[in-house]
């Protein structure tokens, strides 16, 4: 089956006011076919919602985008014109942020605001707008549809505030959307609500998705693919099957050591959940070796002075660490 996106040892890095460079995403390299999900894991500062920006050519002013390529439906998204970007967003491929209520205007109602995105894109004259914010707005709230549209965004609860983005992003019926952390803000009950909105429209709409997140959990079940994020590189990519039952990375594990247990005491002085030690900050800057060696509990003299390349665990499951070099 054609990739209908491919992403190309992209590298982006930022520029603070005192000149400093710091890297957010290097040589990212990865390839979706139409229908799948793939989830993208790692803590913050790893370079997820980077890499979400980057992939619609969102980029901050201080940033610098040194190599790469965004192939999205065979066309390089990074090279093209700002009037073609305007063409493709919204419509072709779609971004679900992670903050409702930043994202969607105080002052204008909700029905509106998914309505501007279909006739930005020309999706038909007054009656047709009319018509598919209605549907797209039924199939995410069914018979509160109609009071939802009228609303404003303070009117309405955090999952209810994510469906509308959810709407806007499907209101075009896009190839693809890239959902970055949109569970991030919910509470518990209300993420499985939202996940379980994307399981159907998956169904019906057969979406070709990019689900960002810190909590495995949530892919379980959903995804078909995992890829992990540290410092902004790759270090472990296989079939969700595969990567959450049994991962292989250092780091992959650390994380999810660190997820407390269903059957855990609630009582904070009774619980002890493993840390990751130290942070990622220093590994954004430009170092030899592999950036998770100062905090990983495997490290060798080797992972100081050289990257670790990509180790074949199965068929399809990929690792760069060195401890399965010679394996």
């Amino acid at each position: 089956m054609e990739s209908i996106l491919e992403v190309r040892e992209l590298c982006v890095s930022y520029r603070s006011r005192a000149g400093d460079v710091y890297r957010a995403l290097g040589g990212v390299s990865f390839c979706m076919e139409s229908g799948e999900v793939i989830g993208i894991l790692g803590e913050s500062g790893s370079g997820k919602s980077t890499l979400a920006v980057a992939l619609l050519g969102l980029f901050r002013r201080d940033s610098v985008v040194a190599s790469g390529n965004v192939l999205f439906q065979g066309k390089d998204l990074l090279k093209a014109e700002p009037n073609e970007l305007r063409a493709v967003r919204g419509k072709s491929i779609s971004l679900i942020f992670q903050e409702p209520s930043v994202a969607l205007h105080p002052t204008i109602c909700v029905g509106q605001q998914v309505r501007r995105v279909l006739a930005a894109h020309g999706m038909g004259d007054r009656n047709e707008l009319d018509r598919r914010t209605h549907e797209v707005l039924e199939a995410l709230f069914g018979e509160e549809a109609e009071r939802i549209a009228r609303a404003y965004p303070h009117q309405l609860s955090g999952g209810q505030r994510q469906r509308v983005l959810i709407a806007q992003a499907i209101a075009c019926e896009p190839a693809a959307v890239v959902a970055d952390e949109p569970t991030a803000s919910l509470d518990p009950t209300t993420q499985m609500e939202i996940l379980n909105v994307f399981r159907g429209l998956r169904k019906t709409l057969g979406l070709t998705m990019i689900f960002i997140t810190h909590n495995p959990a949530l892919l379980s079940g959903f995804a078909d693919r995992v890829m992990v994020l540290y410092a902004g590189k790759v270090v472990e990519l296989g079939p969700a099957n595969e990567v959450l039952v049994s991962p292989k990375h250092p780091y992959t594990q650390a994380l999810f050591r660190s997820i407390p247990p269903l059957d855990e005491p609630h009582d904070a002085d009774e619980r002890n959940l493993p840390a990751i030690p130290s942070d990622s900050n220093s590994s954004c800057l430009p170092q030899s070796g592999c950036p998770f060696e100062p905090r990983c509990p495997e490290r060798m003299d080797v992972c100081q002075c050289e990257e670790p390349g990509f180790v074949n665990f199965s068929e399809a499951h990929l690792v760069s660490c060195f401890l399965y070099k010679n394996q």
